[in-house]
């Protein structure tokens, strides 16, 4: 069975359209990496967890600030499955997060590989509002479909 996370993706009014708060992923795999790279924030979880309330957890470990909005605010934008097999749900909520000064869960990885030393690292070393087009650029390809959903919905409420 394949590995499930559940995310949220924040929408809110920008000066050129809708902006959705996305996170770069932490640590060295991913330190000069950026096209691609980044994710709506989310999290696994384990069969028998309620989805949406681990999007809302996650988006807090995440980014270290509690979500701005409560699970009665989101709206399921479905699932995409990602080149390694994750099939991530995702749910938007319009809302707003101050993401100037992020604090993320760390995690330890032995770095360098076979090095015996570990390190710790943050889960998201940093979070951006981006426009829909910039977003499309920046986001894990799998994820993107996420965007034209999110854009559907906006467009036809």
């Amino acid at each position: 069975m394949p590995k499930q996370s559940a995310g949220l993706l924040l929408c809110r009014p920008g000066s050129d359209g809708p902006e959705v708060l996305l996170v770069h992923p932490g640590g060295p795999f991913f330190a000069r990496k950026d096209e691609g790279a980044w994710s709506v924030p989310k999290g696994e979880y384990e069969p028998g967890e309620d989805p949406a309330e681990v999007a809302l957890r996650e988006f807090e470990e995440e980014l270290g600030v509690p979500p701005p909005v409560g699970r009665e605010a989101l709206v399921e934008l479905g699932s995409v499955r990602q080149k390694g097999g994750k099939v991530v749900t995702v749910w938007w909520a319009a809302g707003n997060a101050d993401v100037s000064e992020i604090r993320s869960m760390p995690f330890t990885i032995e770095w360098p590989p076979r090095s015996g030393r570990f390190q710790t690292f943050p889960e998201v070393d940093r979070a951006e509002w981006l426009s829909l087009a910039e977003a499309r650029i920046k986001l894990n390809p799998a994820q993107a479909e996420l965007l034209d959903r999110l854009e559907a919905l906006l467009a036809h409420p």
